[in-house]
């Protein structure tokens, strides 16, 4: 057989809903040789420990190296070269599925949202009052309008029409819809964060020696 290559890509975080995994669960293969890839793409290559007991509804992870990846390749075609494109190390995240209670979960979403209701809520008066924008409100329009404020003038009424809608436009969401395409800053930090969680699990792995790679 002539020798071929292999182009592997996997992520650097990869969600699973099965205990046992394939390789062509977690990764993208392409090959001239379209029989290698459907081939290895049914290879098993890991089990997480089967969800029953207390580990039932229990999240499991497991840190492997794409080297020992190269290894299960090459036990099939040990003549196939291969090309990473992808992360050296990467995490893999078994989940498994759970039948949601909806009265639960209406629960929790109720109690959700009114901590953060209160929490915004505080959070707005406690910024007011520190920067003293009632003091400001009052002294602007004095100068404007060259008499003093009653308490509610244009000025209260534009400024607690334009905080929330500042705050929407500035988080890109409305309800379920965003109001253009690019990602939100929640979102974008979110996705730092999960970096850095898989950073993070990748190197505790490889210093406790629980990362699978090879010998």
């Amino acid at each position: 057989m002539n020798q071929e290559t292999l182009y592997i890509k996997i992520d650097q975080n990869i969600l699973l809903h099965d205990y046992n995994v394939t390789l062509g669960d977690i990764a993208k293969l392409e090959c001239k040789e379209k029989s290698i890839v459907r081939q290895l793409k049914q290879k098993k290559i890991y089990s997480f420990e089967k969800p029953k007991g207390k580990l039932k509804n229990k999240k499991q992870i497991q840190v492997i190296s794409i080297m020992k990846v190269v290894e299960w390749i090459h036990e099939e075609y040990p003549n196939v070269e291969v090309q990473n494109m992808g992360e050296k190390d990467f995490v893999l995240e078994y989940d498994p599925v759970k039948e949601e209670n909806k009265i639960w979960q209406g629960i929790k979403t109720a109690i959700l949202c009114i901590l953060i209701f209160f929490g915004a809520a505080f959070t707005i008066m406690a910024f007011n009052n520190d920067i003293s924008i009632d003091d400001a409100f009052e002294k602007f329009y004095m100068q404007v309008m060259g008499q003093k404020s009653d308490g509610m003038t244009e000025l209260e009424v534009f400024y607690c029409i334009g905080f929330p809608v500042g705050i929407l436009v500035f988080f890109n969401h409305l309800g379920k819809k965003k109001i253009t395409p690019d990602p939100t800053p929640i979102q974008v930090e979110m996705r730092k964060y999960e970096k850095d969680v898989d950073t993070t699990f990748i190197e505790e792995a490889g210093r406790d020696g629980q990362s699978l790679d090879v010998d």
